[in-house]
């Protein structure tokens, strides 16, 4: 089995500009040394540890080209690559709501839509067994004309139009673990019967008003985008009840011809913009449910795209555990957080409320 690890050093020197937090810098708002909580040391981090731990022997890893300007333009109109682009130019800025970027913005960001194309690309075709791609910026959050939530270009989006204009597949799923709502993905693939949309996420976490399990398509594709949101506190049984309860019979029932997955770790427990408690083994046993799901409906093509996670000290680990998982090497890096969120997990009382609002998101999805 091969798993493609596709990443690039230029994506790690994307820069947020002068914010703190996510607040911009400015009246009673002081500079903070990090920034925004989407900086690179999370994603290089992760990188970092595939290579020390020796995992990254048994990946097959490289870079990639940047998307075209005819894969960008499936996806998003010249109208908005062209002022992105101009602002990209002129020194960089802020387009959308939350996506500052400096000079040569817009040329990172098609390199991060590139790394996920290539990914897809590679599954596809059979160079690998699945693959992982380290993209950033991220881009669920993006929409066809408007940037928001740190995301400029919608990777997974510009991939699967690349992958159909190809005739490499027609049938997709893209499953989205972040924990906020991927709602650019499903805005683009919203009357798209031939794409199956679904987003695991906190409620009402960000952004504030999508996500609800009554957002089911567009006219043409009823039943084609899938929402369950979760309550905060979440933890290890709840997301595994999750899949096993809504996400796997979904992927079942729409049989595509490959997974990709939105692959955010900031359903973190120790992430700064989540309040949800996986682990490590709560991502690794995500990825093998649907390394299992990817086996029996669609010859194992399996695609992981990166999206959030903010915590640098654990995005490694958990990204560690999911490539160990794609790859099935022999190399392990324990969490050193998980004898603590162990301890932290929801007790009983809170599991059996959480089963029960799952059940009936399920039942309100049909399943």
């Amino acid at each position: 089995m091969t798993t493609a690890f596709f990443t690039d050093e230029r994506c790690f020197w994307h820069s947020g500009g002068n914010y703190a937090f996510t607040l911009p810098v400015g009246g009673l708002v002081q500079p903070l040394a990090g920034g925004l909580p989407e900086n690179p040391e999370t994603k290089r981090r992760l990188k970092n540890l595939v290579e020390v731990t020796g995992l990254a022997r048994h990946l097959a890893s490289r870079s990639a080209d940047p998307a075209t300007e005819a894969d960008l333009l499936r996806v998003h109109p010249e109208s908005y690559l062209a002022a992105f682009r101009a602002l990209s130019d002129a020194g960089g800025g802020e387009l959308g709501l939350r996506t500052p970027f400096g000079k040569g913005g817009y040329q990172i960001a098609a390199l991060s839509a590139g790394l996920a194309t290539a990914a897809l690309r590679a599954v596809l075709t059979g160079e690998a067994s699945n693959a992982y791609a380290l993209s950033r910026p991220p881009g669920h959050h993006c929409t066809t004309d408007f940037p928001n939530g740190f995301c400029l270009l919608n990777n997974i989006a510009v991939a699967i139009r690349a992958a159909q204009a190809e005739g490499l597949a027609r049938r997709v799923a893209v499953v989205d673990w972040d924990v906020h709502h991927g709602n650019g993905t499903e805005a683009i693939f919203w009357d798209d019967p031939e794409v199956l949309t679904i987003s695991l996420h906190q409620e009402h976490n960000y952004p504030l008003d999508t996500g609800g399990v009554e957002a089911r398509g567009g006219p043409n594709a009823p039943g084609a985008n899938l929402n369950l949101p979760l309550p905060p506190g979440c933890g290890h049984q709840a997301y595994l009840h999750a899949m096993e309860r809504v996400v796997l019979p979904a992927l079942h029932r729409f049989r595509p011809e490959v997974i990709v997955v939105a692959c955010g770790f900031d359903a973190s427990a120790v992430d700064p913009l989540g309040r949800m408690l996986c682990t490590a083994e709560t991502f690794r046993l995500m990825t093998r449910q649907l390394m299992q799901a990817a086996a029996a409906l669609c010859a194992g093509r399996l695609v992981l795209v990166h999206e959030g996670g903010y915590s640098e000290v654990h995005v490694p680990f958990c990204g560690h555990a999911v490539l160990e998982e794609l790859s099935g090497a022999p190399v392990s890096a324990p969490d050193p957080l998980a004898p603590t969120l162990e301890k932290r997990q929801p007790d009983a009382r809170f599991d059996a409320f959480a089963r029960d609002w799952i059940e009936a998101a399920a039942r309100a999805l049909g399943f």
